[in-house]
């Protein structure tokens, strides 16, 4: 394209300013043009007239009255009352008059093409012109302007290709008019070779011709040479309009460029263009999509005048920037004005209902959509199928989505995005195959969705084709995309390709370290998570709360105390970045796994939040380890008087710490507070993929059709591990049973039936994943050390904590976990 777009350049050189036209000749003896339009027949003039002026004030109804009872009608009669019709959008009713007339002339035609034009129906309007000229009608120089002025995108290139052949046959090549429409429509088309050429044939340009060539460039992308034609048109002494300081505006949002931007800002203001309400609104939307809230507010309160989009905007920038409450503010004020009520942010509020889960808000906004019959609009449609979805309301946003006219890729991503967020993984993905037997093309959005289930559902095969389909589909380059496939395959176990992923990423940004970093930090690698972390920096890129938090969490992980405290404070004071309850609860339990019990409550004192859940069911897993039960009791009793407490896992820690002490009486107490609570422990189960299916196994159960086959692999391996000196943990089964039972009730743990389902199934040496629901026990993780070493095989497990790769008899936790 660069050709075409030098000769664009170039051509500027030749460039011949259009003058004024002729002043107008005025005649003091003339005869009124009305009067020899309608045959020198006064009353059907005076009813011409009369019909004109009820016209203009917007009486449809009235003027088709008028115009009904006419005794005389002529050509310019029908004209005027289709041309009623046309501006108020009634195109059937003026089709219908069109249809009638016996005779047409050039005007009747043009007026029609104009309202299919107007409606963005250009092939209409195309079919219209074609039969104009069966007719015989000759075609004049504003039928042409009038026809190309409704093409509108790609899908009519070959129509206005025959129109430029058209106004080729007719004479008016070179009509600056029709030459600037025909030079605006191959840029609407994406023609910029055509339009480029035509533009450099042009024996007459004028700003209009710079403008949509200067807009042509900023919509297909080609920011800087629409830059430097902008530059050029000052050069020839063409003065901007409104369109090109709005061209110009987007073409410096597509380059990034404040610098720029704030000098155009200054240009406007210079040529006394600021007062424009079009080009403000241009201005507001630069300083928006830079993130500079600040001054696009400054600009907004310093319009002299405001409209609908002006508000749009502005509530749309404070929404961006994770302001809601200045973003509803400004849409009450909104409410008050008397701009079109159906043009109003709907799609913005709802998106701010969506991210904040507020249902009664999202239902608020719904009903003044139907109200309004905005909820139609594609936008509105799609935010609603999406606040409904985020608001754990599938079934209403299934009707919505079921009822949209159109379902492009952003409603079919609003769905799949919703049931991943509220974990229902496998729905998900059935959508998402859905989507895709309905030929809907997925985007960047769609595939970090849908990785991020497989990510969750660990299934390593499932994700090897989703990276392959994200690889034939373009996106593997987009950072977003390439960040879910490093994090799909740290979470399904595979760190070896979640680093090659991220190797062969062309462009990273800091969603792509933080996904490194967490990738390392999940795998129990404090080693690689640092060295990551250091990398980042290094890289230029700042680490934000994330990139604090995956440090923190693999410190946790590996016992690395005084480097956590050491990244916590440089969080606050090199960063000055805000901890938050999560980091918080990152230092807590380091402090805590390491027995630092009095440094981890000091810390709980001074810090400027309230302990939370999360922060006290950490505190009572570690008393679970180091067997403080005093601790464990002043932690157990915070979280059991939170009203909201509805997880099992505090109510099991506690009962296993009286487990353990053989205080079987206060187990007792426990359970009963949990049944009264209507707390219920989630069943232990893992699950393993073989030959793309998952196999799933919860404790003691012995519904697996290859049971007898699973219990004899189960039996072999302990024979040998006692051979290894291995000798059960009964202290992990917390019922008041004898031995016996209890070391039987070890061996049918979820994770050692799928263990030993993986092993009879998988050729010997492959490795294996399992994934469980909750935390393995000690017991088991002594064991299946012992398995990896008797089998020579890499065993991975990830637990509700973290990953467990366990190889040659030895954990890569370091048995501290």
């Amino acid at each position: 394209m660069k050709p075409y777009r030098t000769n664009a350049l170039q051509a500027l050189a030749s460039l011949r300013v259009c003058p004024p036209p002729n002043p107008p000749v005025i005649v003091e003896n003339f005869i009124d043009a009305r009067i020899i339009k309608t045959g020198f027949n006064p009353e059907t003039c005076r009813s011409n007239f009369l019909v004109k002026n009820i016209l203009e004030r917007g009486e449809l109804s009235q003027a088709r009255e008028v115009f009904d009872q006419m005794p005389h009608k002529n050509t310019f009669s029908t004209n005027t009352m289709i041309s009623g019709y046309v501006k108020s959008g009634n195109l059937s009713y003026a089709r219908e008059l069109f249809d009638g007339m016996v005779e047409r002339t050039a005007v009747t035609w043009t007026i029609l093409i104009g309202g299919y034009s107007k409606c963005n129906q250009f092939r209409e309007a195309f079919k219209i012109f074609s039969e104009m000229c069966r007719w015989g009608t000759e075609p004049d120089y504003v039928t042409f302007a009038t026809l190309l002025s409704g093409c509108s995108d790609s899908e009519t290139a070959n129509e206005v290709v025959q129109v430029h052949a058209q106004i080729i046959k007719w004479g008016h090549g070179s009509t600056l008019m029709v030459c600037n429409s025909l030079v605006d429509a191959y840029c609407k088309i994406h023609r910029l070779d055509f339009a480029c050429q035509l533009f450099q044939e042009m024996s007459e340009r004028d700003s209009v011709t710079l403008n949509a060539l200067i807009t042509g460039f900023s919509r297909d992308g080609l920011n800087e040479d629409a830059i430097k034609l902008f530059m050029e048109m000052q050069h020839f002494g063409f003065k901007p309009s409104d369109f090109t300081f709005a061209a110009v505006l987007c073409a410096v949002i597509g380059l990034d460029d404040i610098v720029l931007g704030q000098q155009v800002h200054a240009f406007v203001v210079k040529t006394n263009n600021v007062w424009n309400v079009f080009v403000g609104n241009a201005l507001l939307d630069f300083y928006s999509k830079h993130g500079r809230v600040l001054e696009a507010r400054k600009l907004f309160d310093e319009m002299p005048e405001l409209d609908c989009v002006s508000y749009n905007v502005i509530i749309t920038s404070y929404a961006w920037d994770g302001q809601p409450k200045e973003s509803l503010g400004l849409f009450r004020e909104l409410q008050s004005t008397r701009f079109d009520r159906r043009q109003f942010p709907f799609a913005t509020l709802l998106s701010i209902a969506a991210n904040t889960s507020d249902l009664e808000m999202g239902r608020q906004i719904h009903s003044q959509t139907i109200v309004l019959t905005a909820d139609s609009e594609v936008q509105v449609g799609n935010s609603l199928v999406d606040m409904y979805a985020k608001c754990d309301r599938f079934e209403d946003a299934k009707k919505i989505f079921a009822n949209l006219a159109h379902k492009s890729t952003v409603p079919w991503t609003a769905m799949i995005s919703g049931y991943v967020q509220k974990g229902l993984h496998e729905e998900g993905l059935k959508l998402f195959n859905e989507m895709h037997r309905t030929n809907v093309s997925a985007d960047q959005a769609t595939f970090a969705s849908i990785l991020s289930a497989s990510a969750n559902l660990a299934s390593l095969s499932l994700g090897k084709q989703l990276h392959s389909f994200v690889v034939r589909s373009g996106f593997l380059s987009n950072v977003y995309c390439g960040s879910a496939v490093v994090d799909m395959y740290a979470k399904s176990g595979s760190l070896k390709d979640a680093l090659q992923s991220f190797q062969e990423m062309p462009d990273r940004n800091p969603v792509t370290w933080n996904a490194l970093i967490s990738a390392y930090a999940q795998n129990g690698d404090g080693e690689g998570t640092l060295k990551s972390f250091d990398q980042m920096i290094q890289s230029g890129f700042q680490p934000d709360s994330v990139s604090f938090l995956s440090v923190l969490t693999a410190c946790s992980h590996c016992g690395l105390v005084d480097e956590a405290l050491q990244y916590f404070k440089s969080m606050t004071q090199v960063y000055k970045l805000a901890p938050r309850g999560l980091h918080y609860a990152s230092i807590v339990d380091v402090l805590c796994r390491s027995g630092q019990f009095d440094k981890a409550e000091k810390l709980m004192e001074e810090m400027p939040i309230k302990p939370d859940e999360i922060m006290w069911s950490s505190v009572l897993n570690s008393c679970r380890i180091h067997k403080n039960q005093e601790l464990a009791k002043k932690a157990a009793d915070q979280l059991f008087n939170m009203a909201d407490l509805k997880d099992a896992a505090p109510y099991v820690n506690m009962s296993n710490i009286y487990a353990a002490a053989g205080q079987w009486d206060s187990v007792g107490m426990v359970k009963k507070a949990m049944r009264e609570r209507g707390v219920k422990k989630a069943p232990a189960y893992s699950w393993v993929e073989i030959k793309h299916k998952i196999h799933v196994f919860s404790a003691n159960d012995k519904s697996h059709p290859q049971m007898g086959e699973i219990m004899r692999k189960i039996d072999m391996l302990v024979k040998q591990m006692e051979k290894e000196g291995y000798k059960p943990d009964t202290s992990c089964v917390l019922h008041n049973v004898d031995e016996e039972i209890k070391i039987e009730s070890l061996k049918s743990h979820s994770e050692r039936l799928a263990i030993a389902f993986a092993l009879i199934s998988t050729p010997e040496g492959s490795p294996i994943l399992v994934m469980k629901n909750l935390r393995a026990c000690t017991d088991c993780h002594a064991a299946i050390k012992l398995i990896s070493k008797i089998v020579a095989r890499e065993i991975t497990v990830r637990d509700s904590s973290r990953f467990h790769h366990f190889r040659e008899g030895f954990c890569s936790c370091g048995d501290y976990w």
